[in-house]
Formats: C-alpha cells, sequence, structure tokens
C-alpha cells in the first residue's frame, strides 16, 4: 500500500499573516514532525490568488487579500518548507478555490486508487482541508483517507472540530486529536 501525505496551504498568510491565527502557529512543528517522519509520497497545495482577489465571490464575501501568488504570504511557512526540502515533495498543486479539483487527477497519474491510502494535514480544518478531504473521498470511495487533527487548526476551535464531525460523518478517519 502507498501512503500518501496531503500538505494543505502551510502558507505564511494562514500561519502567521493576513489570516493566521495561534491555533495555526501551534501546530507547525507537529507538521514539521509529520513531514519529517512521513514514509510516502507528499503533495503539497498552495492557495493561489491574483491581484485581482477583491474583485471575486471568495473575496467579495472574505474581504482579506491573502495568497497572492508569488507574494510573502503566498509562500510556504519557513520550518514546513524546510522540512518539505529534505523529501522528494510533489509541490505543484495550485488551487485558486477551497479545494482542488485536479488533486485527485494528479495523484491517479502517480498511483492506482485501490493501492494508496491518503492523509490529509494543514491549514485550515474548516475550510481547504474538509474541501479537499471531501474531493478526495468522492472520486476515492474504496480508499482509506485520514486526517490528522493534531496537524490541523480552523478559523476557530468550535469550526475545527465542527469540521473534524463532518469529515467522520463521511467516512474519513480523524486521528491525532
Amino acid at each position: 500500500m502507498n501512503k500518501i501525505l496531503i500538505v494543505v496551504d502551510m502558507q505564511n498568510d494562514f500561519v502567521d499573516g493576513a489570516l493566521g491565527s495561534e491555533d495555526a502557529v501551534g501546530i507547525v512543528d507537529n507538521v514539521v514532525n509529520k513531514i519529517k517522519n512521513f514514509d510516502g509520497e507528499i503533495f503539497v497545495t498552495y492557495d493561489t490568488h491574483t491581484d485581482n482577489y477583491m474583485e471575486t465571490s471568495e473575496g467579495k464575501k472574505l474581504p482579506v487579500p491573502h495568497c497572492i501568488k508569488d507574494t510573502k504570504g503566498w509562500q510556504l511557512n519557513k520550518k514546513v518548507q524546510e522540512a518539505l526540502d529534505t523529501k522528494d515533495a510533489y509541490t505543484e498543486v495550485e488551487k485558486v478555490t477551497f479545494g482542488s479539483v485536479e488533486l485527485p487527477q494528479i495523484i491517479s497519474e502517480f498511483y492506482n486508487p485501490d493501492e494508496i491510502e491518503i492523509e490529509l494535514i494543514g491549514l485550515c480544518t474548516d475550510i481547504c482541508v474538509v474541501s479537499n478531504a471531501l474531493i478526495l473521498k468522492a472520486n476515492f470511495p474504496e480508499t482509506p483517507v485520514s486526517v490528522d487533527a493534531s496537524c490541523c487548526a480552523g478559523v476557530s476551535k468550535e469550526t475545527h472540530k465542527a469540521a473534524l464531525e463532518t469529515m467522520k460523518c463521511c467516512q474519513i478517519n480523524v486521528i491525532g486529536g
């Protein structure tokens, strides 16, 4: 069985930047340890916006410019990047919305879905992590999908917990928390 780790949006703007939080900063060391100790393929997603973010549907509902491509906020957290630099990670999964519809296609290019296990970690549990977990589970219904709660943080503690419960209801295993 091939193991796949999806590191979701561990970018500066979500850790300690425009949309950062104390809880997000608090999971960085857990994420770094998970990456360093993971034996399998690692895929990394990037929330990716352009200068016209405020004109987009998301920008109108969340009027906080963030993760503008090629800015410091778009880059991965330094500790996370350093951990990934020690691995052979696929780091080209840019997404313009919460979940990546391309991610299942990319994984399928490398692996037979019947021969993989997928684990997700990152930010934010209640937006991008849950979106990607549900997309992956919908595309790979027989593939074990899990989320390590100790390596995730949400917009708030309440919405983090709610997202974990939602994922459990959708047959996604919640571990580590």
